[in-house]
């Protein structure tokens, strides 16, 4: 399954790890960042505001568990279908272009999801969405490659995910108490129109930067196989795609019941809680991205510091499992913290391919991240519905169930990514 580094080399490349060339202004370096940044924010409202909906779809429409986690995970599915293809318009049209289109549809995902009158519509209108912000993790990422040296990666991502991150406080008390205005129906087109104002501000306010040596299409199929069949590839993706899917999939929907039903916390607790898992995600994000910086200078490698900061995601799960007598506001931010440690390996994989590589990659990378989070999703709402519920409400060893699977599944992939952590120092002094 190894892919030689020569194989991967011969892909043609552009100069993108580089500092932008002489004279390339500052302020649209910082103008990248900050426009692909907020696209990947309305990306994440989109994530999570079922969490808000969840009580109102499940009294108007009659679902159970197994729907709503069905439901909501229909928008991971269309995200991850869109991935590959996404990274190909990615590398060759750019950045810029590509997120600005795919926006719309996104645009007419979150009307039809508005507009739907039963099950189907929904499905297809989070479908929809799905597709049209998939490219916006990618799309930052790459931008961010072309414009800032290689160096500040791991940083500019956690920057980029913690004002992703937002998304997830507003999914909290301010999507509540917006709910106490109005209903679900108006705040998704309210979302479609502000779908549609960024994929404007992109189209109109984000920088290109020239491409060279671009791809045949057949090439660009041939980079991509090459990707999927790198052991460096699938070093980093089994850990990778459990730590994310997982922290999605119930950061996205199951924390609520979750927090109603093993400590038993009334509504207001529980929104504030999610909010504060989104601000711990933040910091975590912006810092663990300088922490990795500082301690690749001490000799510590962002893949091993990645691994550990994953593994400690596993290790707060069960303390939150085993209701340690700890303030539950620091349990829960420790989970925010750890839960986005996952990001820092989009940074190894931006170092482990050559530049012509980097969106379909990171697109590959984020398809599995995806598949992952809809089948966690889906499962824990299975899981669930293997218990009675009553008036709304699982038994707490419902709960406990469905995450004891999730955290075996982590700590079985936590021994494949140390292995390979051995593999790659193996490597590295063989080469030396």
């Amino acid at each position: 399954m190894t892919t030689s580094t020569s194989n991967l080399s011969s892909v043609p490349s552009q100069p993108s790890h580089q500092q932008p060339a002489a004279g390339a202004a500052a302020s649209a370096r910082w103008r990248v960042l900050v426009v692909f940044s907020l696209g990947f924010l309305v990306s994440y409202v989109f994530r999570g505001v079922n969490l808000g909906f969840a009580p109102h779809l499940t009294r108007e429409l009659g679902l159970n568990a197994g729907d709503l986690g069905l439901l909501t995970s229909f928008y991971f599915l269309g995200f991850a279908c869109a991935q590959l293809p996404a990274g190909i318009l990615l590398d060759r049209y750019g950045p810029r272009r590509t997120e600005a289109a795919m926006l719309l549809v996104a645009v007419a995902g979150s009307l039809v999801f508005a507009l739907a009158p039963g099950m189907a519509g929904l499905a297809a209108g989070r479908l929809l969405i799905g597709v049209g912000v998939s490219v916006c993790l990618g799309a930052a990422i790459q931008a961010l490659s072309m414009w800032f040296p290689l160096s500040r990666m791991p940083l500019l991502n956690g920057v980029v995910m913690a004002i992703g991150g937002l998304g997830a406080v507003l999914v909290g008390t301010p999507l509540s108490w917006l709910l106490s205005l109005t209903d679900w129906r108006t705040v998704s087109i309210g979302l479609a129109g502000v779908s549609l104002a960024m994929a404007a501000l992109l189209w109109f306010s984000a920088p290109d930067k020239p491409r060279v040596g671009k791809e045949s299409l057949r090439e660009q199929l041939r980079g991509t196989r090459q990707i999927l069949g790198s052991e460096r590839f699938w070093r980093v993706v089994p850990l990778t795609l459990l730590n994310q899917g997982v922290f999605l999939a119930v950061q996205t929907l199951w924390v609520g019941a979750f927090l109603r039903d093993v400590p038993g916390y009334d509504a207001g607790t529980s929104a504030r809680l999610v909010s504060v898992i989104g601000f711990a995600m933040m910091a975590g994000c912006v810092g663990s991205g300088w922490a990795a910086r500082y301690l690749e200078r001490l000799g510590v490698s962002l893949y091993a510091f990645a691994g550990a900061g994953m593994t400690g995601f596993i290790v707060v799960q069960l303390l939150l499992m085993a209701q340690v007598p700890l303030p539950p506001v620091l349990l829960w931010a420790a989970y925010g913290v750890f839960g986005s440690s996952g990001i820092l390996t989009y940074a190894v994989l931006a170092r482990s391919f050559p530049d012509a590589l980097i969106g379909r990659a990171t697109t590959a990378l984020t398809l599995t991240v995806f598949l992952s989070t809809f089948a966690c999703q889906v499962g824990v709402g299975f899981v669930l519905d293997l218990w009675p519920a009553s008036g709304g409400h699982y038994p707490k060893a419902a709960h406990l169930a469905a995450w004891a699977g999730l955290v075996t599944l982590q700590a079985l992939a936590a021994v494949w990514y140390a292995l390979g952590g051995r593999r790659a120092r193996r490597e590295a002094a063989a080469a030396s």
